[in-house]
């Protein structure tokens, strides 16, 4: 089909996750028992960090938000690729795909921007620790939080209006199994010029000074975790930031793999397992992290499970 023959589009084709007619089943059985997961883990930690006064701290409530993030761009994702597995026909609707994109977009940003406020909290609460209740107040953390998010929609409108006020061609089939800036862009006509550097100082700014928070943060408390004089606190700290760096590692690898490798380095499948694992397999990876090295979510959860049996119990 020509690419320069314009079209009304109504809906869009999706590559999907694969075109073997006998992978669908097992693959929609696997993709919803990782989904459900993603949803029962992080919801479980936005209502023990909601609920639990032992977790009533800024680290909590950072982590309260991430979970809140994970579960958003799961959520953008996951149903939509669930459907796909059981309809003949893999497409999503003009403007459905505009929904997704704006939501995904707001979700990933406001994650980057999460784990670099957690990062900062890591490094007050262990470098300036006689400050920490000053600095990450109860007033500061919800303000910065906030700041994050409209920040965050904000970028998420502006990629998302800009592309869809652009004249697609006939061609219509997305190189994912979701709705993504940079396929969508390529199936534009018209002039481009506006919108890629729009998304490459919006995808710098946020991903370099997110990464350069989290860098400058974790640099100086390995400094001043190395400068201890107890071993144990030395073990104490380092197992504080040791969930906290095991999730952001893979989030910021993942993304930096997709996004940032030379473009002759580029394949679908490549890019397609990169975008599975971190629309849905980190949203999994994050309340686990935190469940299972976490004492004091294990601790949580032991208390909670403890109130939910009294009160079965005495029904």
């Amino acid at each position: 089909m020509d690419k320069h023959n314009l079209t009304v589009l109504n809906e869009f084709i999706l590559m999907g996750i694969t075109d073997h007619p006998d992978l669908q089943v097992p693959l929609f059985g696997l993709f919803l028992i990782v989904y459900m997961i993603s949803v029962v883990g992080n919801l479980g930690i936005i209502i023990l960090t909601k609920t639990d006064s032992r977790l009533q701290t800024p680290m909590y409530f950072f982590l309260r938000h991430l979970a809140i993030t994970d579960l958003g761009y799961s959520t953008t994702v996951g149903p939509k690729i669930l459907v796909n597995f059981v309809v003949d026909e893999n497409t999503i609707s003009y403007y459905f795909c505009a929904i997704q994109l704006a939501f995904f977009l707001f979700f990933i940003t406001s994650e980057l921007f999460i784990l670099s406020a957690m990062s900062y909290d890591l490094y007050v609460a262990i470098c300036h620790p006689l400050l920490y209740t000053v600095i990450m107040s109860q007033k500061v953390c919800p303000v910065l939080v906030a700041i994050l998010y409209l920040y965050s929609t904000f970028v998420s409108l502006l990629i998302t209006i800009k592309i869809f006020n652009l004249s697609f061609c006939g061609y219509n089939v997305i190189s994912l199994f979701y709705c993504d800036c940079l396929p969508l862009v390529s199936l534009l006509c018209s002039n481009t010029h506006e919108i890629e550097p729009i998304i490459l100082v919006a995808t710098s700014i946020d991903s370099i000074s997110s990464l350069l928070i989290f860098l400058v943060s974790y640099l100086l408390v390995f400094v001043a975790i190395l400068r201890m004089n107890s071993a144990e606190g030395r073990h104490k700290a380092f197992s504080t930031c040791g969930s906290h760096l095991t999730m952001a590692v893979v989030f910021y690898g993942t993304l930096i793999f997709t996004y940032v490798h030379p473009e002759s380095n580029h394949s679908y499948e490549t890019d397609k397992v990169a975008s599975i694992v971190y629309t849905l397999v980190i949203p999994v990876l994050n309340p686990l992290i935190y469940s299972l090295r976490n004492k004091d979510v294990k601790h949580a959860i032991r208390r909670t499970w403890n109130k939910l049996s009294n009160i079965f119990a005495t029904t």
